[in-house]
């Protein structure tokens, strides 16, 4: 288990948005960073209300936004406006190309979410949105697939060989997880305790084929685990 603390994450404050990158992004570049297998991007930002990333373009990659906090209100070229809300995902596969933008509309409230991308499996694929609700009675106490490949457990499906379980854990909750292949684990708040380290908010741990995962909760937590070919 390698692991990735929280404070070694880059970080750049634009007034309006507070983001820690934990692979290089934008100005922040760490050449021992540069993302884990497809993994290449894990973004948590703050947006402050009242604002937004405007309309933008991405092509030939898999876009995973993931809500903890606020509502996020999206809108892309290919007709699709959603809201999102804690415990929704999405998924936008940005293929040959699509515009899309992401704002806070509240007044009061601050947006607080993750901002994943994937490398794809296939280029030149024709763009594509989908987004799915995973209450949190679905993840207390174990992982619910959310994110794979072939769209199974009514999962959301992605061009790529990846698998994303979310949990939440209660203090002393604990899951014990197989052998998997390459395994990344992203504590999204909370601690845990992950085969006897002690993880916190924004720490991640690398994880090489067939080692196992003991994770307990040592507060209230939410995680992500990505299964990586």
């Amino acid at each position: 288990m390698k692991i990735r603390r929280a404070d070694e994450r880059g970080y750049a404050d634009h007034g309006w948005l507070r983001s820690y990158h934990t692979f290089s992004f934008a100005n922040y570049l760490d050449p021992e960073h540069m993302g884990f297998r497809a993994l290449r991007v894990i973004n948590e930002d703050r947006v402050a209300g009242g604002h937004g990333f405007g309309a933008h373009p991405h092509r030939d990659m898999e876009i995973i936004s993931y809500v903890l906090e606020g509502e996020m209100e999206h809108k892309d070229n290919m007709g699709n406006g959603e809201i999102m809300r804690p415990g929704d995902v999405q998924r936008m596969s940005a293929g040959t190309g699509v515009v899309h933008s992401e704002f806070n509309h509240s007044s009061e409230k601050g947006l607080h979410f993750l901002q994943i991308w994937i490398e794809p499996r296939a280029l030149g694929i024709a763009p594509s949105y989908e987004q799915k609700t995973f209450p949190a009675a679905s993840r207390q106490g174990q992982w619910r697939l959310v994110v794979s490949q072939d769209g199974r457990e009514d999962s959301v499906s992605i061009n790529q060989d990846v698998n994303l379980y979310a949990g939440l854990l209660a203090e002393g909750e604990h899951i014990e997880t197989p052998a998997t292949r390459h395994a990344w684990l992203h504590v999204v708040k909370g601690a845990l305790e992950v085969n006897g380290e002690r993880l916190s908010a924004g720490d991640a741990a690398a994880f090489q084929p067939g080692e196992r995962l003991s994770v307990t909760g040592k507060e209230a937590s939410d995680v992500l685990l990505f299964d990586l070919a």
